[in-house]
């Protein structure tokens, strides 16, 4: 008898049980029901992740993780699925498209005085609905090959999902962290199925990036330190969503009018001018979110941004994060006197608010007194013209 112990519940197969199951097949089916349920790929690795160990232990070292204490509490057990749920012997990694139809990227940001948000997070919250559809997955192979050890993750434990999806053949490591598929691009969230079986893994894909660095050139605050290094701290991403705190004066213009995420590195990559557009529709823009100006999104109560980010993902980071953030974007805005009044307005609402609202002002008094017009960094700018020359079905 073959116990594999998976916390509170045991597991079990008999030997000619698992002798029994013809695992190529079962693959070719797993693949197969994955793309029924709306995954473009599914790829099979091991959990052997030792060669990434080092590396993780240098980035945290470094403090490349900013404020998020659980990447450094979690230590190397990120590296070994096993830990995390034991009995694990192979982990299947899908991967789900969401580019959005219409996507307007340029558009946003050549429009300072409108709130710029990251595509990925302009419809439902993607956790939950891969969650279910690698949930349903299990139970379809459990139907299969009868009871069996298997647990979904989507981004939501300690895990290193990127080597695990490069190790299944999912696509390569781009010199921004990101996957990289030849087909796809980057423009898609990854999921994982943690299994007990033994099923034949996938070869990986050769990294096709060569020379190209557009993605650490174009990074508005310099956060690709290294190929392949994020230093989370000087990352848009991570200042908007990741941290609470009071975001430091210098990155406060680079952030320019981006309010949730940044798709900069992601925007100059060459493999994503032909990405697919997501078939989800859940994925697809909100109207109350997209393109709108930044002093009416400065309006919303609190309940109103419950109300208006219900089932997103930009919910998680609160009232109050999300009125810094587009205090931030106020401050490099044009100087527009609806915006001058709503800084005005919350002025003495919130601490932490004060802080970046005073500077907001401060930057709205400069530009009335000079007069200026033109506020768009001239890094955004070239930015722009890069998608409108090489996206200019998403511009």
């Amino acid at each position: 008898m073959i116990v594999l112990h998976f916390g509170p519940q045991e597991f079990s197969h008999t030997m000619n049980q698992t002798m029994s199951i013809d695992y190529s097949e079962l693959t070719q089916k797993i693949k197969q029901w994955g793309k029924e349920l709306g995954f473009q790929q599914v790829g099979i690795s091991d959990i052997d992740l030792h060669q990434h160990e080092a590396q993780l232990q240098r980035w945290i070292d470094a403090g490349y993780h900013g404020e998020m204490d659980w990447m450094a509490r979690h230590g190397m057990m990120r590296a070994r699925p096993a830990e995390l749920h034991p009995g694990t012997v192979r982990v299947i990694s899908v991967r789900m498209n969401y580019l959005p139809p219409e996507a307007g990227f340029a558009q946003s940001l050549k429009k300072p005085d409108t709130a710029y948000i990251s595509r990925y997070s302009l419809g439902r919250d993607y956790h939950k609905l891969i969650r279910n559809r690698l949930k349903r997955l299990g139970q379809l192979i459990e139907k299969e090959v009868g009871e069996f050890g298997y647990r979904p993750f989507v981004d939501s434990a300690p895990i290193l999902e990127r080597p695990l999806a490069e190790k299944a053949g999912l696509g390569w490591t781009g010199k921004h962290s990101l996957i990289l598929s030849p087909e796809a691009g980057s423009w898609f969230f990854l999921g994982e199925l943690l299994i007990d079986l033994p099923l034949p893994v996938d070869i990986p894909v050769e990294n096709q990036c060569g020379k190209c660095v557009a993605c650490m050139t174009s990074c508005p605050t310099g956060a690709i330190v290294e190929e392949g290094i994020v230093d989370a701290r000087r990352c848009i991403s991570y200042l908007t969503i990741e941290f609470d705190g009071i975001i430091p004066e210098e990155l406060r213009e680079p952030i320019g009018n981006r309010i949730y995420g940044c798709d900069d590195c992601q925007l100059v990559c060459p493999f994503n001018r032909f990405s697919d557009i997501t078939e989800e529709v859940d994925y697809h823009c909100r109207d109350s979110l997209y393109q709108q100006p930044l002093h009416v999104l400065y309006q919303w109560s609190e309940q109103q941004f419950l109300k208006n980010t219900e089932g997103s993902a930009i919910r998680r980071i609160g009232h109050i994060q999300w009125l810094r953030n587009l205090t931030i974007a106020m401050g490099n805005a044009p100087y527009h006197p609806d915006i001058y009044d709503a800084l005005e307005q919350r002025l003495g609402d919130n601490e932490l608010l004060d802080i970046h609202i005073q500077w907001a002002i401060g930057k709205q008094q400069e530009k009335r007194q000079e007069s200026a017009i033109e506020v768009v960094p001239g890094k955004t700018k070239r930015l722009i013209r890069i998608v409108e020359k090489g996206l200019p079905r998403d511009a």
